[in-house]
């Protein structure tokens, strides 16, 4: 006859303070105190689900019981108590399951037992799991008893749920917190449980398995199994993967190198291979999310341990980190953090992320759109009404990509005709807004530009085009064109210092939008020699106005005395 299948979270429970993974500080803590003689009468385990709170509470009890325990504290395994509690007729250690007695009755259930002194052994130890599923009256029923037991009785209460225990059950008790245990533990856990059940299967499977497990042996334990029962003797990762329903990372690094490459429509397309196989799309964000996040760790030198991968994985990580600014990777986090928190209130919820999608495909390369548009007369069609063809100016407009002068002179542009101004904020994406955000993130090199110093004349007239150029900003572009401009020579160079109305706008210029107005400006001029600042327009102080009846009286007997006098001499109230 086959012999019982028995889960793995059942065959390899902990029988050992040794075997318990992930909670080496509360095991030293409870065995030093056998040692010492030092035996609480009331312990509170608490943590998450799956941790080893309620084995951890069998160890404990089974040793402080134990006839000859090892000199490291452990529970022998072969004397009466340790057999009697393996085959579960014990009379010393007692379990209860407070999410099904959880009423007074059953509490002084308990408590009639309580004053039975142990047959084998030195302590009658009573765990209570799920504590805090007692109701109020139980509590009460239990605090007496909790606090002053008989000399051979110690509670061991196992919680998930810490915060519903009341304050005084709490003060009765030594507290100890459970940690979750770490995806390295876990999968040197599992590891070594496969080999004795001569499973093969890869460090790369056993990581997805970890991950999903979230901190809980148990959990990892069933997951296992279940894995097992889909691919067999030979787990591989693609079966795992396919099994759990889990994002490949293999999608995150492609999606990565398009956005590297600027090919948003590659990145489109896998958006759509994954929703295709049924993934949630917030799940897909929050995926693309941690793995930047790893990115910017393997980055960085230091933070080696907190990436938690196996090592094929952490080389990959390692060579696709080295070719990502760490501006980027701020930036694409900045993206993907807000699209997940507007992705509930959105109301097409796949543009939202293929939106996010395209933004990230263009934080590091200008969008295809603007190399297609810079196309020669010969090789374009006549002029249409939506388009119009215009000479380029001697040097590249603010907007243009940062070419040489000498290069630009002589390649016509395509523009739209007449850009209507944009609304600040907005999210439609427009050929001038990209033109502008590639200006921004280009900086003029110095040797590319004449030394020419531009004459006043030249700073006004080239000042109405840096305007036109940012009108896809409605704010930007109001602020240009009615702007102040004083423009001195200093130092050799020409300063333009143009003004705004208040500190708040000053603000924003300064952070925002200065460097690439500069920019613009040198670029149109064809001159380095060009600084610009920005300063708020000095107002002149007004009186204040009169507006209440008593302030005008005041004004009025002001500016005439004789009016003072005349309501001082009647005695009027104002």
């Amino acid at each position: 006859m086959a012999e019982q299948y028995i889960v793995s979270a059942r065959k390899y429970r902990p029988s050992s303070f040794e075997t318990l993974i992930g909670q080496d500080n509360i095991a030293r803590t409870l065995k030093n105190s056998i040692v010492r003689g030092q035996l609480a009468h009331a312990y509170l385990f608490c943590g998450p689900r799956g941790v080893g709170k309620t084995s951890m509470a069998r160890i404990f009890a089974k040793t402080i019981n134990c006839s000859n325990p090892s000199p490291e504290m452990e529970p022998c395994g072969e004397c009466e108590s340790c057999l009697s509690f393996s085959e579960g007729r014990s009379y010393c250690i007692h379990e209860l399951d407070a999410a099904s007695n959880n009423g007074v009755d059953d509490i002084k259930a308990l408590l009639e037992k309580v004053v039975i002194p142990p047959q084998t052994g030195k302590y009658s130890v009573y765990i209570i799991d799920e504590v805090h599923m007692l109701s109020q009256a139980a509590f009460n029923a239990f605090l007496k008893t909790l606090e002053e037991p008989p000399a051979h009785a110690i509670f061991i209460l196992c919680t998930t749920e810490k915060h519903k225990i009341i304050p005084t059950i709490l003060s009765r008790c030594q507290v100890y917190d459970f940690n979750r245990i770490g995806i390295s533990d876990i999968v040197a856990n599992l590891s070594a449980i496969a080999a004795r059940e001569g499973i093969e299967i890869d460090d790369g499977s056993l990581h997805i398995i970890a991950r999903n497990a979230d901190g809980a042996m148990r959990d990892a334990l069933t997951i296992f199994d279940q894995t097992v029962a889909f691919c067999g003797q030979k787990v591989k990762y693609e079966d795992v993967v396919r099994n759990l329903n889990v994002l490949d990372y293999d999608y995150s690094f492609r999606l990565v190198d398009a956005f590297l490459a600027g090919k948003y429509a590659d990145a489109l397309l896998l958006l759509d291979e994954i929703l295709a196989k049924g993934f949630n799309s917030l799940h897909f964000i929050g995926a693309l999310s941690s793995h930047f996040r790893d990115l910017l760790v393997s980055r960085t030198g230091g933070l080696e341990s907190l990436l938690e991968l196996p090592a094929s994985l952490k080389q990959r990580y390692s060579e696709q980190a080295s070719r990502c600014s760490v501006k980027f990777i701020y930036d694409a986090l900045g993206v993907l953090s807000a699209c997940e928190a507007g992705y509930k209130a959105s109301a097409n919820q796949r543009l939202h992320i293929e939106y996010a999608l395209m933004k990230l495909s263009f934080l590091n390369a200008a969008p295809a759109a603007d190399v297609a548009a810079q196309a020669t007369p010969a090789a374009r069609p006549a002029d249409t009404p939506q388009t119009a063809t215009a000479q380029a100016p001697a040097t590249p407009s603010a907007a243009e990509s940062p070419a040489p002068a000498a290069e630009s002179q002589a390649a016509p542009v395509e523009v739209p005709a007449a850009a209507p101004a944009k609304a600040a904020g907005s999210s439609a994406l427009s050929l001038s807004a990209m033109k502008q955000k590639a200006a921004e993130t280009s900086p003029v090199k110095a040797e590319t530009l004449s030394d020419t110093l531009p004459s006043e004349e030249q700073i006004k007239e080239k000042w109405l085009a840096l305007a036109e150029n940012f009108a896809s900003s409605a704010r930007l572009y109001a602020a240009l064109k009615n702007a102040n401009l004083d423009i001195r020579e200093e130092d050799g160079k020409r300063k333009v210092i143009f003004f705004v109305n208040n500190e708040a706008q000053k603000t924003w210029m300064k952070e925002q939008k200065l460097a690439p107005l500069q920019n613009g400006l040198r670029r149109l001029l064809n001159s380095h020699r060009v600084l610009l600042e920005v300063e708020v327009v000095a107002r002149e102080e007004t009186q204040p106005v009169a507006y209440m009846p008593a302030e005008k009286a005041e004004k009025l007997m002001k500016e005439n005395p004789e009016v003072r006098n005349l309501v001082t001499d009647l005695q009027l109230d104002i």
